[in-house]
């Protein structure tokens, strides 16, 4: 397909970007050699299964890779699938970074909201909603994408950082360490905070591409400690709402809710 079309194929589904879809980073390998290219998608859909997203600056705050604490920008000509192709890359553990800007859905089934935020574990929300007097239709909502991907470069050691995004998971263990010992410790963040007691929805998909769906929480310092298996890939998910500070901070459409979305992807290799 040109690139015209795929660039104008981007530009229209990227609003459009619905509830309960995730958006991710996904390596096409997780394992690479420094003296090979580290190509990732970025992704859109469901249950781990979603369509590559173009790169686009327009559409991005930021789009990073950082390596024994040094950050980079991911430089890329707007409408290149993959989004990232990266070279000369140090052995070691690299941490892809990406924020996207603000976007919007406006609700015009109730129950579609509903079973966003119930899914998501904010029931609350609902009889919030009702009292601050909003709609039951036709109201927006604004969210932001934050994604990280772990990739080992060769052996693969070092350790996920905090990048300041507004939301993130910062990872505490490396799947790709030799003394890995099966369970992914996380720390969830919000403004810099560690969030307790939060949901974090994890995917996980198998060789044969089958995904299973479970759910944890965060403890008292935001810290989830997940089991997970070799030779599979996961997300991990979890998202903030919250009534905006400013309804309308680009001008454009007012929101009456904004969701944040943290995401983190990594394999699992086998020992």
């Amino acid at each position: 397909m040109p690139r015209s079309i795929l660039l104008a194929l981007s530009l229209f589904l990227l609003p459009s970007i619905g509830f309960s879809h995730e958006t991710w980073l996904e390596p096409q390998q997780y394992q690479v050699s420094s003296a090979g290219t580290l190509r990732a998608d970025l992704r859109n859909g469901e249950a781990f299964s979603g369509f590559r997203l173009a790169y686009m600056p327009a559409k991005q705050v930021r789009m990073d890779v950082i390596q024994d604490g040094q950050t980079a920008a991911i430089a890329g000509r707007m409408g290149d699938i993959p989004a990232v192709q990266l070279t000369g890359l140090q052995d070691g553990l690299a941490v892809l970074v990406y924020q996207s800007t603000l976007n919007r859905i406006t609700y015009q089934d109730a129950s579609k909201f509903e079973n966003f935020v119930t899914h998501k574990g904010f029931p609350e929300v609902l009889e919030v909603h009702k009292a601050r007097g909003l709609p039951e239709t036709g109201f927006a909502e604004g969210y932001i994408r934050y994604a990280k991907a772990l990739v080992a470069v060769g052996d693969g050691t070092g350790a996920d950082t905090a990048t300041g995004m507004e939301t993130e998971f910062v990872a505490l263990t490396n799947p790709y360490a030799s003394d890995f010992d099966g369970t992914m410790h996380v720390q969830l963040f919000y403004q810099g905070q560690p969030r307790a007691d939060a949901q974090v929805e994890v995917f996980a998909r198998a060789p044969d591409d089958t995904v299973s769906i479970n759910t944890f929480r965060t403890d008292a310092d935001g810290i989830a400690a997940i089991p997970v298996l070799p030779n599979q890939t996961y997300l991990f998910d979890g998202v903030v709402m919250r009534e905006p500070a400013d309804p309308s901070p680009d001008g454009k459409t007012p929101i009456v809710w904004e969701s944040l979305w943290a995401a983190l992807t990594f394999f699992v290799p086998a020992r």
